[in-house]
């Protein structure tokens, strides 16, 4: 994985333009929203019944990393969050703090992040795990999302599926997808959040037995 991203300005703008134009990728979007909110509605039940409350004396912080363009800001800065935004490429950053005003820095989370132990109530990480194809890395990655987290952490990744890496290898032959994605077995990214200090409180597919992303709730252990 690369230390430092080549987008340029434009280039953010017109993948943002991009991204979520088709269809497909709407329905997929409002898909992930859906788990989203379910992930979060299972976090602020555990905060409310928290009487102590979280770290930070009750200020939510979260971490976006990577961020983008922002397309999840609005959501986070939503509930009640203060949202900081991270990423490889400075104009992403930039982009995804424009209309919330979030602060944000570039960071690469395999090679160690900036931020104190604790720094987040929750780090917030989509689409991101899926272009990590060494287990050292994710478990790098895995490690300082825990060390910056006081609670929670919410990461998708893609676990093995057959008919969507058939998919996957006719879009790169016929040139619709350049990217090559990483599909781990079942069950693998799971010790490895908990080999970093997680428990799984939750494991949802996009699509079941259909689309490879699962979105994973991970809830730091205590102690």
């Amino acid at each position: 994985m690369s230390t430092a991203s080549k987008f340029t300005r434009d280039g953010v703008r017109d993948y943002e333009k991009r991204r979520y134009r088709g269809l497909d990728q709407r329905i997929v979007h409002a898909r992930e929203m859906r788990l989203l909110k379910k992930a979060f509605r299972r976090i602020d039940r555990d905060r409310a019944a928290d009487a102590a409350g979280h770290a930070w004396g009750g200020e939510r912080r979260v971490l976006d990393l990577p961020c983008g363009y922002g397309r999840f800001t609005p959501f986070l800065a939503g509930r009640a969050m203060s949202v900081f935004n991270s990423d490889l490429s400075l104009e992403m950053v930039r982009r995804a703090g424009e209309a919330s005003g979030a602060p944000g820095a570039v960071a690469n989370a395999v090679a160690g992040l900036p931020f104190r132990e604790g720094s987040f109530e929750t780090v917030f990480s989509i689409r991101f795990f899926h272009h990590l194809h060494d287990p050292a890395a994710r478990a790098a990655v895995l490690s300082e999302f825990s060390r910056v987290a006081s609670g929670w952490a919410v990461v998708s990744f893609y676990r093995l599926s057959g008919l969507h890496a058939a998919q996957r290898r006719l879009r790169r032959r016929f040139g619709k997808s350049r990217t090559n994605i990483k599909m781990i077995e079942p069950g693998q990214f799971e010790k490895e959040a908990e080999a970093a200090g997680f428990e799984i409180a939750a494991v949802r597919p996009l699509f079941r037995g259909v689309h490879a992303y699962h979105l994973a709730l991970l809830k730091k252990k205590a102690g």
